[in-house]
């Protein structure tokens, strides 16, 4: 089975390939990277059973028919926010003040596509608003997703590094830690849904795996990877057949 994910949900996927594997004896296969990537790897025509992006693009794509209408299910809310390497001192960021200085300071910036990552989208329009973008420019790291963004980071040899993507990708790499999300008037919360893939070969089997990873029973594990939920967002969405 076939998944084009979000990069912000590609711990959690790989967190459930084995559960799903003895539950359905199906093996996953995902893909994974900036929700934008996603979207074209989608229309150029490669196979996806199952699609999880930001619930908008989920929309979107449903309207456009490349997904089934009425397969989607909430995964839940996840934050961006900052990281470093593992040890190293934790910057203030509360903020933006705080967050001003802390880039500022950053010897080297990790994050995500600029052009087709939620993250990155965010990070460079808010390092214009925060009137720092010329000054952190030849500081910049970025890479086509915040999973490899925060694995470079956390390979970063020097000290005074920093890093911006979702949280859940940055609580799922070893050796980075997260700082905390973005401070009021720079927040980002995106809510990630998965939804069966129009043209899905093995339909049943995406069904399941979307009750799987936004169900009651990856509930804990998707908390525990960063993963919010609110009255708005249920843990499971609308679910047919």
């Amino acid at each position: 089975m076939n998944i084009l994910c979000a990069g912000a949900a590609q711990g959690l996927v790989k967190a459930l390939q084995g559960v799903f594997l003895e539950l359905t004896g199906a093996k996953v296969e995902g893909r994974f990277g900036a929700v934008g990537a996603m979207k074209e790897a989608l229309i150029a025509g490669e196979p996806c059973d199952v699609m999880i992006v930001t619930e908008a693009m989920v929309s979107s794509l449903q309207s456009d028919g490349r997904l089934v209408p009425g397969s989607e299910a909430a995964l839940g809310r996840v934050r961006t926010g900052l990281a470093v390497r593992a040890g190293d001192p934790l910057p203030a960021i509360a903020t933006p003040d705080d967050l001003k200085a802390a880039l500022l300071a950053a010897g080297s910036i990790y994050l995500p596509d600029t052009q087709r990552s939620t993250a990155g989208i965010h990070f460079a329009s808010m390092l214009v608003e925060l009137g720092i973008a010329e000054a952190v420019a030849s500081r910049l790291r970025a890479f086509p997703n915040g999973a490899t963004a925060m694995r470079e980071l956390a390979a970063e040899r020097r000290a005074g590094a920093i890093g911006c993507t979702q949280i859940t990708e940055i609580k799922y790499t070893p050796g980075v830690e997260l700082v905390g999300s973005l401070p009021e008037g720079f927040e980002l919360a995106t809510t990630y849904s998965a939804a069966v893939g129009a043209s899905a070969r093995q339909p049943d089997l995406a069904r399941r795996f979307v009750e799987l990873i936004a169900g009651p029973r990856s509930r804990c594990l998707r908390e525990q990877g960063g993963f919010e939920f609110t009255a708005s967002v249920p843990s499971v969405g609308r679910l047919s057949g």
